[in-house]
Order: structure tokens, then sequence, then C-alpha cells
């Protein structure tokens, strides 16, 4: 079995002489299949290698791109996971593997200190090490990929089909309508995320382009098709114009008008919906939604979704707790109501948050009787969730919700972040990637992706994109306080002042993650008095409280301490005390922060594992099997020391 297979067009022997010989000198195994390609005459022992090898490389060139045999092997390694392209010359790729990163190679020599092929480097050896991949735990039967053949028999092979929904245009003379074309627009995109199986650019991004923006959209977003239209209101009547574009084309594959009263809207967007969907010559299955007063639906069109500002929150609750009580068999309405009410809990100390909760378990248990498959609802069940202790109960939520919409790019977030959860880092990029690539213009998406290349090890890809990220979105400080602290792992100091000059700080403040000023000095400072400061105030939180954040352990040990902070953390809890200070906020007791690569400390001492197995997490690698990275990184047996702590207590949750 090989470790790497290297896809080429055979006039390009020359430049995968240079890769195969420069891999193996890294001591990988290389399948390359030098005098077997004459006549392009593939056997069974080019597929089993194929197959088997844990990464794919293939050589893009002109020649490449048009090669059957090279598409035939990009595609089944894209569909096993093990796919690694890079760009041997200029050249456009085929369509379909436009939104897989590659690495641009055309200047290579074979020199081994270049940074690119360094970087390259690192990302075969992440494919090599990890093996085949999995996207979760305990997942279903894989089906049987097809054969080579059959792959290489189709010469080009269908476009995957990447769906933009823009936002219709309000054609009514009031502009306060505006908000009622987007929330039609919004729906629609919803109902085809949830009945299909196809690709669709989330909202946040497509919702960029208006007016004379709009014929940028399929080019900035590399949407093979564009569902765009209007919306003309008049009292109680309301005309939709809607249409179907295959972008390379500006072909209109499906054009219509509805002419409905608005106590039929939803009815009206099942049809363009199921309209599209046989345009497209697939299936979707749209949720269809009783009919609410068109008031009601208004006034839940209007609240503003996606905002994290804490008053903002607190006044689209007011307004769909009158959703609520107005229409309570709406799903959506319920289902809305109670993920804003778990995020505003997030702001509150947790002895605060007893009514607001319960609101939010009675509003999404109503959500989900009426409508099981409610992604929004789906989303606040996972929100509900302990951050430790239930990654059994996480992982399924997961699940069920990548079940009904495998392409959202909320699922794959959810994914990325849950995986982090867990330690499975390197997995954990390549679903941030495909949110960012199904929401390209969505920082949230943007800035988890850069953050989780960086967390896996992947460190110059991870500083460049956080470094692009914070050129469209510099006040991002989440993205802000882990470029500094990867600026501080690398010794870039000259970075790191230019980003904590008060000046700076001043413009772009780091809010709730202001500690990192103080931290970074101590990671700066080469006195081991001084570095102790961290263990004293870990110590003095327990003293206090005598609670910890799992993360507050990492730090003394970063700072060479561990077996002293291990010592602090027997006397501890895991997790809030409920004191009037103790708020959750986005990432707080959430156990991501203990795996990162760049900060081995912790995890190399054994007593690492019984942490773990407090916070749920052994238990969770016993039983599903689905172990972290660190692995075989440790200078221990995991697997052993997990098999010791098999049932040892977890600290309870704060309830």
């Amino acid at each position: 079995m090989s470790d790497i297979f290297l896809s080429y067009n055979r006039e390009d022997q020359a430049r995968a002489k240079v890769f195969a010989e420069a891999f193996e000198r890294q001591g990988f195994k290389v399948w390359w299949d030098v005098g077997l390609r004459t006549g392009e005459a593939y056997d069974q022992v080019t597929e089993k290698a194929l197959r088997e090898a844990s990464a794919v490389v293939v050589l893009w060139s002109k020649r490449s791109v048009d090669s059957r045999w090279v598409r035939a092997e990009a595609t089944l390694a894209d569909r096993q996971r093990t796919l690694v392209p890079a760009m041997v010359e200029p050249c456009e790729r085929p369509i379909m593997f436009e939104l897989t990163q590659t690495a641009e190679l055309s200047h290579w020599k074979g020199e081994a200190e270049d940074r690119a092929w360094l970087g390259f480097l690192a990302d075969v050896r992440q494919f090599v090490e990890r093996g085949p991949a999995r996207v979760f735990a305990a997942s279903a039967t894989v089906k049987a990929l097809p054969t080579l053949e059959e792959i290489a028999a189709e010469p080009a092979g269908p476009v995957e089909t990447l769906l933009a929904v823009l936002p219709f245009d309000n054609l009514s003379s009031d502009p306060e309508m505006e908000f009622f074309s987007d929330g039609v627009s919004e729906d629609i995109l919803g109902r085809i995320i949830r009945g299909s199986k196809l690709k669709v650019i989330s909202r946040t991004s497509s919702f960029q382009f208006r007016g004379p923006d709009k014929p940028k959209a399929a080019a900035a977003l590399k949407a093979t098709h564009i569902v765009d239209g209007s919306i003309r209101r008049a009292g109680g009547k309301v005309r939709i114009a809607a249409h179907l574009t295959e972008a390379a084309t500006q072909q209109t594959l499906w054009s219509d008008k509805f002419d409905r009263s608005l106590d039929d809207i939803f009815a009206v967007q099942d049809e363009i919906s199921e309209a599209i969907a046989e345009a497209l010559n697939t299936t979707f299955f749209p949720k269809k939604t009783a009919a609410i007063d068109p008031a009601v639906y208004d006034l839940y069109l209007r609240v503003e979704f996606g905002t994290v500002d804490p008053e903002q929150i607190l006044r689209n609750l007011a307004s769909l707790e009158s959703v609520t009580r107005l229409a309570p068999d709406f799903a959506d309405g319920l289902a809305r109501y109670a993920e804003l009410a778990f995020l505003a809990g997030m702001n509150q100390p947790y002895a605060e948050r007893g009514p607001l909760k319960a609101k939010a378990e009675a509003a999404l248990t109503r959500a989900l009787a009426l409508d099981p498959d409610n992604l929004q609802a789906l989303g606040a069940r996972w929100s509900r969730l302990d951050p430790f202790g239930a990654y059994m109960e996480q992982e399924a939520v997961r699940r069920r919700s990548c079940e009904i919409a495998m392409n959202a790019a909320p699922n794959m977030f959810g994914v990325a972040y849950m995986l982090e959860g867990v330690g499975r880092m390197r997995e954990a990029v390549e679903f941030a990637r495909r949110s960012r690539d199904l929401d390209p213009k969505n920082p949230i998406s943007n800035s988890l992706y850069g953050q989780s290349l960086w967390r896996a090890g992947r460190f110059a890809e991870g500083i460049a994109a956080m470094e692009a990220h914070a050129q469209t979105w510099p006040d991002d400080h989440h993205n802000a306080a882990v470029r500094i602290l990867a600026y501080a792992h690398q010794k870039d100091w000259e970075q790191v002042d230019a980003m904590l000059d008060p000046q700076h700080l001043g413009r772009y403040p780091l809010r709730e993650h202001s500690l990192i000023i103080g931290l970074v000095a101590l990671l700066r400072s080469p006195d081991p008095a001084s570095r102790r400061l961290v263990l004293e105030m870990m110590r003095g939180r327990v003293e206090k409280s005598g609670h910890l954040d799992p993360v507050a352990v990492m730090w003394p040990a970063v700072m060479g301490f561990a077996d002293e902070a291990f010592d602090i953390l027997d006397g501890a809890r895991l997790g809030p005390s409920g004191r009037p200070g103790d708020t959750l906020g986005v990432n707080a007791y959430r156990s991501h922060m203990v795996f990162p690569v760049a900060y081995p400390e912790l995890r190399a001492n054994p007593r690492f594992v019984k942490m773990c197995a407090r916070l749920g997490l052994v238990e969770y690698w016993l039983k599903t099997q689905a172990w972290p990275d660190c692995v075989d990184e440790v200078p221990y047996d995991f697997r052993e020391e997990c098999e010791k702590y098999r049932g040892h207590p977890k600290d309870k949750f704060f309830a």
C-alpha cells in the first residue's frame, strides 16, 4: 500500500518525477505509473493503488485538465476525501474542482526550502498521517463507489451544481417592503437547502448582491445557477416573479409569475422551490407550512437575524415572543425564538438564566413536535446541550442536521466546531473549508477556517488565511486574538507588537479577549517567576470559586507547570460555578482550546487523560473509537490510559 498516488498527464512526466523524488526523500512511499501510461491503459493494479492511497496528489496542467483519466482519478479521490491537488502551470482547472483548495506550485523546481512547497508538503503529510477520513464517529455503511472505468467513461462528467438565491427585488412603492422581499427570498432558499442534496450558497454571501451588483454574483460566488426575482405587494395581494438561470450560458431554465393573496404566500414558495427542482432535474421535499396571519408573518420577517448585539437580540426576542403567541403552530417562529433565547442566555450569568431557558425549552419542544426536522430547531437543540459531558448527544444532533441538509453552510460550520471540541482538529479543517466555500462572504465562516487551519498545525496556511480575513474584516476580535497567539507561537514579536500597539487596540479592541495581552507578555518572558503568574492566577480562581474553565489548565502547562496545574485541578470542578460573574459567552467551558497542535504540553502529560474523562471525552472516544489527533503524538499509550479511566465520573455541568 502506498502513501501517495501521483496523478498526472504523461507529457508532464518530468515534472511528476520532481514531485515523486521529493516525496520519497521525505520517507513517503509513492505510487506513480512510470511506463504504465502508454496508450492510457489502466488495469486493476492502478485502480487498487488509487483507492488504497492515503493522499492522491493531482498535478494540474494545461494537458492534465484535458485528460479524462486524470479527471477520473481526481473525481474518485475527491469522493474518497483523499484529493490533494497542485497547479504545476497556469491553467483553468475543471470547474468541478474550482472550490477545492489547490496549492500554487507553478514556480517550484524541487527546492527543499521553498515556502509554498513546505506548506503543500504539510498538507500531504496530514492526509497520510490521518489515513481514511470519517465525517462522524459511527456513520452508516458507505455505498460502494463507482469504478474508475465508470467514471472515466463519462468524457467530462456533470458539473456539480452550486446554486445561489439572490434577494428578490422590491418593486413596491414602500421601501419598508424590502424586509418582506428578503424574507420571502430567504424562505425559498431555506426550502431548497433542506429538501435537496444541492450545494447552495448561504444567505450571508448571496444577499450581498443587490441591484446593479447582481450580474457579478455568479462569478464572485462561483455559482453555476442563479435564482432571482422580484416582489410587488399591494395590500393583501402579492405578485412574485422568479427565474432560474444557468450562469455559464445565461440561459433561463425556468421562469414564472404568481399573483396570490398573502394568505397563500407559503404555497407560492413551495411552488417556486418545486419548479426550480424540476428545472434542475432533482427532487426537493420542502416542508409545507400552515398559513398564518400576514401581519404575524410580517412581524416574523422584520426580525433581524444574524446579529450578536445583546440589545438587538433582546428586541428580536420580544418580537418573536409575539409571533409565537399569535401563531402557536408556526414551527419556524418557535424555532427561531428558541435559538435566539439560548443565544441571549450566553450573555447572562448562569444563575440568572433559568426563566429564559425555560421559555426556550418550551418553544423548542413545540417546534420539534410540529416539525422534527426543522433545521433552526435542531440548531437550537445543539445550543442547549452542555458544552462538555454531552458529546454523543452533540454528535447525534449534528448528524441529523447533516442528513437533512448536508450542504448547508451552518451545518458544515457546526460539524467543524464539534470536531474541534473532541480533538479531531485535522478533520475539522475540511468542514470549516466547506462552510467557507458555501458562504464565502460570511465573516464567521471565514474566521473559523483560518483559525481551524492554525489549530490543526497548518501554521503557515492558517496565518495566511487569518491575515487575508483581517483585510476584509479588520474589526473581528476573535480572529485578532488567535492571530496574536499565532504570531507569538512563531516568536514574530514585531507583528505581536503591531497588533498590541495602544493606537491599534484603540481602533480594534480585543474586547473579552483582552486577557491575551498579559498572557502574551508572559509567553514572551524568559523569567520562570514571571511565567509562574499564570499558575497562581489559576490557583486564585479555584480558591475563590472552586471551579475552572478547561482552557485555564492549558496555559500553566505551556509555561512549564503542568503537574502543578493538574494538582490544582484535582481540587476543583470543571465548568461554571453559578456565581454572579460566571457568564457563558460563545466559547466558555468548551474543550476545543485544549487541542491546538501549537500547545502540546498539556496533552504530553498522562494526567491529561483524567481531565478528559471528567469532561466526558474519554467516554466519547471509547464508545465511538473516533480518536483525537493526539492519540499517536503523545509520549505514552493514549488508548491504554483511556481504558484506565473507563467509567470515571464526569464533572456535572452547572444546572
